[in-house]
């Protein structure tokens, strides 16, 4: 982690943009450990991660580099991961409730739900006194971002939601296979931790990538280092299932939205990016090749001139009327 106060620029083509280290802020009740790179006057942008995965997650260059597109650039740990609240209550999941929810559609009870962390967010951004900014939320994070899109649409400037799902039960799910497989237990000890880490990353990306591998060690070790909370993977996975679909309401959407999503992802079939994109009125959809259910280095270029173009673009969106009316003033 970086020094105090620090300018940052791990890259030689990057600039030097501000960085601000992890803070605690108390936001809807609870405590949302958060960072920031980029310029005070910059337009925010605010980082929402998937299931289980810190802040850290989002990685430090790719955060610098969205930094220096112009952007605030603020990452999170949600609650029950990282050093965030770690919450109580709910026993532990098993299959036999996701067959009664996939196959009879009886309700998975949850102690939160998607709902309660969009509130957590809107709550940071209060405590940071932004008024809107700009969303991006992976995997379950893209979940969230939706939900904020739905029920806060004053607070977003614009949407972007990665690897993520409406929720549609009728879409494809995961295979047996996937699903036993995310649902191991979290080994104890350090050294399993990091095997199972490596493992489960190169399966979630599909592939080799080479840049990854080499640095998933370094990962394993900052995320092991900053605290591990199994019970909270799981209420954060009772969170997704009781949370059910959003498609209908997504039609409410208005914030300008881009769907990006992996055509090899093996966690959240494609089709749900596809559908995603449909329940959103005007979002634009980018489906890339050999991307799974991750964001390989070799592919944070693409990806992030996307999102820097999508959200300087729904800026200028923003401010056209307003020029409209002098000129017609």
């Amino acid at each position: 982690m970086f020094d105090m106060n620090q300018h940052v620029r791990l890259l030689p083509e990057q600039i030097e943009v501000p960085y601000q280290p992890p803070r605690i802020a108390r936001a809807n009740g609870i405590d949302i450990c958060y960072d920031i790179f980029g310029f005070s006057d910059a337009e925010p942008m605010v980082m929402i991660m998937g299931l289980g995965a810190q802040l850290i997650h989002w990685d430090d260059e790719f955060c610098i580099e969205l930094a220096s597109r112009g952007f605030r650039v603020i990452r999170f740990d949600n609650r029950d991961i990282g050093m965030s609240s770690k919450m109580t209550g709910g026993k532990k999941f098993t299959l036999y409730e996701l067959a009664k929810l996939r196959f009879l559609n009886i309700p998975l009870a949850a102690p939160y739900k998607l709902s309660d962390m969009a509130a957590d967010t809107v709550a940071l951004l209060d405590v940071l006194h932004i008024r809107w900014a700009h969303v991006v939320g992976a995997s379950m994070g893209g979940m969230i971002a939706q939900e904020m899109a739905i029920s806060y649409p004053e607070r977003l400037r614009s949407l972007t939601s990665i690897m993520s799902t409406t929720g549609d039960p009728r879409l494809p799910q995961p295979s047996r296979q996937v699903t036993l497989k995310m649902l191991q237990r979290q080994p104890d000890g350090y050294d399993a931790f990091l095997e199972r880490f490596k493992q489960t990353w190169l399966f979630l990306r599909v592939g080799s990538f080479p840049d990854d591998e080499a640095r998933d060690l370094d990962r394993a070790e900052r995320t092991f280092a900053r605290g591990l909370n199994p019970e909270g993977v799981g209420r954060q996975l009772r969170a997704i299932l009781a949370s059910g679909s959003r498609k209908e309401r997504l039609a409410r959407v208005t914030a300008p939205t881009l769907v990006i999503h992996g055509k090899i992802d093996p966690l959240v079939h494609p089709a749900a990016g596809r559908d995603t994109a449909a329940s959103i009125p005007g979002a634009k959809l980018m489906l890339v090749d050999r991307m799974g259910h991750a964001l390989p280095i070799s592919m944070w270029s693409m990806v992030i001139d996307a999102i820097s173009r999508h959200a300087h673009g729904a800026s200028v969106q923003m401010r056209a009327p307003t020029v409209e009316m002098r000129r017609a003033g």
